[in-house]
């Protein structure tokens, strides 16, 4: 890793006029490089170059632009190894997990570059044909979180590039290197001015939300912040998909087995340390397997080995940030105070690093803090129900709505109760899958739009229609 990372603007890297910052190792709590501190100003900058190339590059090809995004996802794969090793530095998660994610990265552009954008014939008779064709925005503003930095970043970026609009992108400062790397190598293949970045706290985030010459923002993360860039953005009525925060609930049916189902949820409970938007984070689960599952969880929860992912035979990292830290151990506290059967974990690891191993709370119910609110950390809290119909109102209670599960051996039983969940995907059997080709998105507090597919590729376009007397 460099010394210093400094800013993307107009294809130049730039010293951050505010200076830099330091980034942290949560597995060491020990810096381990600094990154720019963009000012306002700098943004400002960023966003000029990036309106200025878009006077071009929305005229490149479809085409073009394929084989572009292609080389990237070439770029991506040369330095898989090196954007491996940044993401579990900054970010905490295990080596093999970060190779994971770069690997993810490479494969949804690869999918991105080969989506058509589609134009629509709405009329074709002797005197008169319509189209609906499919526009670039301008200069799209992306915001995005410290779980899964670079493929997050892969997800807002790709879909922008591949439809002709330009970048700034603002990461979060707890990990804003991988995505630095990144936008270097996306600037070895495009124009300058195409793909920017900008990193640091300066007021950065709330003034991409309210800048003029930006228009539309895609912003994954908490849902008031979500809230507060739907206000600023609207002065020039920008676009925007808001991918927010969720408390996804599960709901297995009392035919489930437990002996198949235990490692699937557990897996997707605690991706990246339960340090996903879509992870498994309230489980309700019927009398009759209540202490069978709980049992079940807990072995393959005392079975993890906690440590720096850089370290072989590493499979659960720290929590990445102490603030994330504190809330989770407030939330355990806090159940535990209430009653609440701490199976497993429930203290942070003593010594360097933000670590809290995996925790399986049992014994509560909804109205504690722990079901109520997003945890967004390596605690599962289990639920007994024993009627469907409370289990589907207690999941559905939530002011949020990302994803939702029904676990169960009849497949038929399961569509119709996943039907019934309030939320933007629900699985069967399975949970936290996100996939290149099918759309993800929330719905009530859990934000708008979607992402992924052609629906998630045309939210970065606006729709012209073309009337054609002939």
């Amino acid at each position: 890793m460099q010394n210093e990372y400094q800013l993307v603007i107009n294809g130049a890297q730039v010293a951050g006029a505010n200076g830099t910052f330091e980034v942290m190792n949560p597995a060491t709590e020990q810096p381990v490089t600094v990154a720019a501190e963009a000012s306002p100003a700098q943004l400002d900058e960023a966003v000029a170059a990036a309106r200025q190339a878009f006077q071009s590059w929305q005229h490149t090809s479809n085409e073009e632009r394929k084989q572009i995004l292609h080389r990237i996802a070439d770029r991506i794969e040369a330095n898989a190894a090196e954007l491996a090793q940044i993401i579990t530095q900054e970010q905490g998660k295990p080596l093999f997990l970060a190779e994971v994610e770069v690997g993810g990265a490479v494969a949804w552009t690869r999918y991105t570059a080969d989506l058509e954008i589609p134009v629509k014939v709405i009329e074709d008779s002797e005197n008169k044909r319509i189209e609906a064709h499919h526009k670039p925005l301008g200069v799209v503003g992306s915001i995005t979180p410290w779980n899964w930095p670079l493929m997050i970043a892969i997800w807002h970026i790709m879909p922008a590039l591949r439809t002709g609009n330009t970048v700034v992108c603002k990461p979060s400062s707890f990990t804003p290197i991988n995505t630095i790397r990144l936008i270097e190598l996306i600037n070895e293949e495009v124009p300058a001015g195409v793909v920017n970045i900008v990193t640091g706290e300066s007021g950065i985030g709330s003034a991409i939300s309210s800048h003029p010459d930006i228009n539309k923002i895609v912003f994954t993360g908490s849902t008031p912040t979500g809230q507060r860039i739907m206000s600023s953005a609207a002065a020039n009525l920008k676009r925007l998909t808001l991918e927010l925060g969720g408390n996804d609930a599960a709901i297995v049916l009392p035919d489930a087995d437990v002996d198949k189902i235990a490692e699937p949820i557990f897996q997707t409970a605690f991706l990246n340390m339960g340090q996903t938007c879509a992870a498994l984070k309230r489980l309700y689960v019927h009398d009759d397997l209540y202490e069978p599952l709980c049992a079940k969880l807990t072995e393959i929860a005392n079975a993890q080995t906690l440590g720096n992912g850089m370290n072989d035979g590493i499979t659960f990292g720290p929590v990445t940030n102490k603030a994330q830290l504190n809330l989770v151990r407030e939330l355990v506290d806090d159940a535990r105070a209430q009653g609440a059967r701490i199976l497993c974990g429930g203290e942070p690891q003593a010594g360097e690093g933000f670590f809290y191993p995996p925790t399986i709370v049992a014994d509560v119910s909804n109205g504690h803090r722990i079901v109520d609110e997003e945890q967004f950390g390596p605690v599962l809290p289990v639920i007994r129900y024993s009627d469907v119909d409370e289990a589907l109102k207690m999941a559905n209670a939530a002011e949020v709505g990302l994803g939702g599960s029904i676990w169960s051996s009849d497949i038929e039983k399961a569509q119709q109760l996943a039907q019934q969940l309030e939320c933007g995907t629900a699985w069967i059997n399975g949970h936290a899958e996100v996939l290149p080709h099918a759309p993800f998105g929330g719905c009530k507090m859990s934000g708008f739009g979607v992402e992924f597919g052609e629906e998630g590729l045309l939210e970065y376009t606006s729709m012209q229609v073309v009337n054609i007397n002939k």
